[in-house]
C-alpha cells in the first residue's frame, strides 16, 4: 500500500486542517470537532444546510461549503459516519433561528447518527428537518444500508436545496425541494479498481486486471455483477439503461446529469462517457439542460465512474443556475 500520509490515525484531522488552510475565504473550523463551517455562519434569516459522512469522498462534503450550498460539513473517519456529538455541534453552530436542514446519504450509520443529533437539537428548541438520499439504483440493500444507497445524486440536493435556502426559502420549502430532487434522481456506478483505506493495508475488495464491478458502492460495497471489462460505450449503456428503466419516468423530459469520477479516472475518460450519455439521451428524446463532468463524490483512489440523471422542472433549472461559490462548485 502506498499512501501520501503521515500516521493513519491522523489522516482526517490533517486533511481537514489542510483543507481549511487552502480555503480560508470559505471555511473555518469549529474548535474541538471535525466540523467545518461556512465563514459567515450562522447566516441571519437563512435556513442552514448541513451534510457530512465518512471521509474519503472528497470533495464531498466540505468542498460544497459556501454561498448557495452548505453551511457546514461534518467529517467522520474514513468511510465511517461522524458521531452524533459532532453533528449536534454543527447544528448549534449554524442555526440562525430559521431552522437547520440535514442532507443524509442512506447509510445505516449516517442515518442513525444524524437522526440522533436531530433529536438532541430539537430537545434544545432548534427546528430541524432532513432528507435521506437514496439515488443508487444498483442494489436494494447492501452491507452498509437498508434500502438504496446515497451516492453522487447527493450533490444535486446540496445545490438545489442550498439555492432554495439562499433565496430565503423556509425550512419546509427547503425540505420539499430536497425531497423533489431525491424523488427525481437516479444514479449507478462501476469500479475498475478497488481502493485502500489508510491503516487497513489492503484493498477493500479484489478485481482481476480485466474485471469490473458493475453497481459498486462508494465504500466498495458489492454491485450487481462482476464481469470482463468492455468498451466505454458498452459500460455507459449498461449503467444508463438501469437508471432510465427505474421508477422515474424520464420519457420526453428535461434532465441534468453528472458524470462523476470515483477518484482515479482521468477526465479524458469521463468525457468519453459523457459523449455517449449525451448522444444516447438525445436519441431517446430526453433533453439535457445541465451537464457536470468531474469528481464530485469519490471513493479514495478507486478507478471508475457513476452516472446520475435528474429529471428537472423550471424551478429546479432556475435553482441549478442560481449562484454558488464553494471550493469545489462555482456557478
Amino acid at each position: 500500500m502506498k499512501k501520501v500520509i503521515n500516521q493513519a490515525d491522523d489522516v482526517v484531522e490533517e486533511m481537514l486542517e489542510g483543507f481549511r488552510m487552502a480555503h480560508p475565504g470559505y471555511v473555518r473550523a469549529l474548535e474541538g470537532t471535525t466540523v467545518l463551517l461556512r465563514n459567515d455562519a450562522p447566516v441571519s434569516g437563512k435556513v442552514a444546510l448541513i451534510s457530512g459522512g465518512g471521509s474519503g469522498h472528497e470533495p464531498a462534503h466540505a468542498g460544497y461549503i459556501g454561498t448557495g450550498m452548505l453551511d457546514a460539513a461534518v467529517a467522520g473517519e474514513m468511510f465511517t459516519s461522524p458521531t452524533p456529538d459532532q453533528i449536534i455541534e454543527a447544528i448549534k453552530a449554524v442555526d440562525s433561528g430559521n431552522g437547520v436542514f440535514l442532507v443524509i446519504k442512506n447509510y445505516t450509520g449516517d442515518v442513525m447518527n444524524f437522526e440522533m443529533a436531530r433529536e438532541m437539537a430539537e430537545a434544545e428548541g432548534i427546528s430541524v428537518e432532513q432528507v435521506v438520499v437514496n439515488d443508487d439504483v444498483a442494489v436494494e440493500d447492501s452491507s452498509f444500508t437498508s434500502g438504496r444507497r446515497g451516492i453522487a445524486g447527493t450533490v444535486f440536493v446540496h445545490k438545489i436545496a442550498g439555492a432554495k435556502a439562499e433565496a430565503g426559502g423556509s425550512l419546509q420549502e427547503v425540505k420539499q425541494m430536497a425531497e423533489k430532487v431525491v424523488a427525481n434522481t437516479r444514479s449507478m456506478g462501476v469500479a475498475l479498481t478497488p481502493c485502500t483505506i489508510p491503516g487497513s493495508g489492503r484493498p477493500n475488495f479484489q478485481l482481476e486486471d480485466d474485471e469490473i464491478e458493475v453497481g459498486i458502492g462508494i465504500h466498495g460495497e458489492p454491485g450487481i455483477e462482476r464481469k470482463k471489462i468492455s468498451s466505454a460505450d458498452d459500460i455507459a449503456e449498461e449503467l444508463l439503461q438501469k437508471v432510465l428503466k427505474d421508477s422515474v419516468d424520464f420519457n420526453d423530459s428535461e434532465v441534468a446529469i453528472i458524470i462523476n469520477g470515483l477518484g482515479a479516472t482521468p477526465e479524458s475518460e469521463l468525457y468519453i462517457v459523457n459523449r455517449y450519455v449525451q448522444n444516447r439521451l438525445k436519441e431517446s428524446g430526453i433533453k439535457v439542460t445541465h451537464t457536470y463532468v468531474g469528481e464530485y463524490m469519490t471513493s479514495l483512489e478507486m478507478a471508475g465512474f457513476s452516472i446520475t440523471v435528474m429529471k428537472v422542472d423550471e424551478e429546479m433549472k432556475q435553482l441549478l443556475d442560481a449562484g454558488a461559490d464553494t471550493p469545489a462548485f462555482r456557478r
